[in-house]
């Protein structure tokens, strides 16, 4: 049976059962629609590293290294480099109607606490974050992919880009981030005509350490 919890500020979050990977999995897709060469990730540490956080729910626990033209090398994950604030400006490849975001830090002092979307504002920098976000979330600490965050989706019903700004950790000098999953519809973006053809992730048949996770599902309010 579900649990209901209020947090202040209007965060809404449920955990997933993770004996369901596959089916998440589907409704996780939306990294796919992402125009990744424009992806960008303010104060990561490691230039590129941003990127590597959006990637299919079944690889979110995979954080080794790995080479691009073998000269870059990277890990799977992106640190923060002069504070712990990160900022990551995802435009899409078309139209997005966004319904929830699972986020994995690292099980310690350095995991995201609070998480700003800001919809249809591509190329900001941390002086935009003074504006009010379109919604905000006070995250748990997420090790393996289980809860999901669920946005409004009437607010971001009609999603070009996305910007996702993390102002603060658990306490740690920098932030970690191992994977952010983005669940939701797709439309292609038509430049003649008026067709819209939409895609849906539907279900077919949610960071590192904790093997352990309570089955009973939580709904936050």
């Amino acid at each position: 049976m579900p649990h209901g919890h209020s947090h202040g500020g209007g965060c809404e979050h449920e955990a997933l059962g993770i004996d369901n990977e596959l089916e998440i999995g589907i409704h996780y897709s939306l990294y796919e629609k992402i125009d990744m060469n424009n992806v960008e990730c303010l104060n990561e540490e490691l230039e590129g590293s941003g990127k590597t956080v959006f990637k299919p729910y079944n690889e979110r626990l995979n954080h080794d290294k790995f080479s691009i033209n073998r000269r870059k090398t990277y890990f799977q994950y992106v640190k923060s480099d002069a504070d712990e604030e990160l900022l990551f400006n995802i435009p899409f490849t078309g139209n997005v109607k966004l319904k929830g975001i699972i986020i994995i830090g690292a099980d310690d002092e350095t995991h995201p606490k609070k998480m700003r979307l800001f919809k249809n504002r591509p190329k900001m920098t941390f002086d935009d974050t003074s504006a009010s976000a379109d919604q905000e979330f006070s995250l748990e600490k997420d090790a393996n992919g289980v809860f999901e965050y669920s946005t409004k989706v009437v607010t971001f019903a009609n999603v070009h880009h996305l910007s996702l700004h993390i102002p603060t950790n658990y306490g740690g000098e920098s932030t970690t981030v191992y994977y952010i999953g983005l669940k939701g519809e797709f439309s292609e973006a038509h430049h003649h005509g008026v067709t819209i053809c939409t895609y849906e992730a539907r279900p077919n048949v949610s960071d590192h350490k904790n093997n352990l996770f309570d089955s009973v599902n939580h709904q936050i309010q």
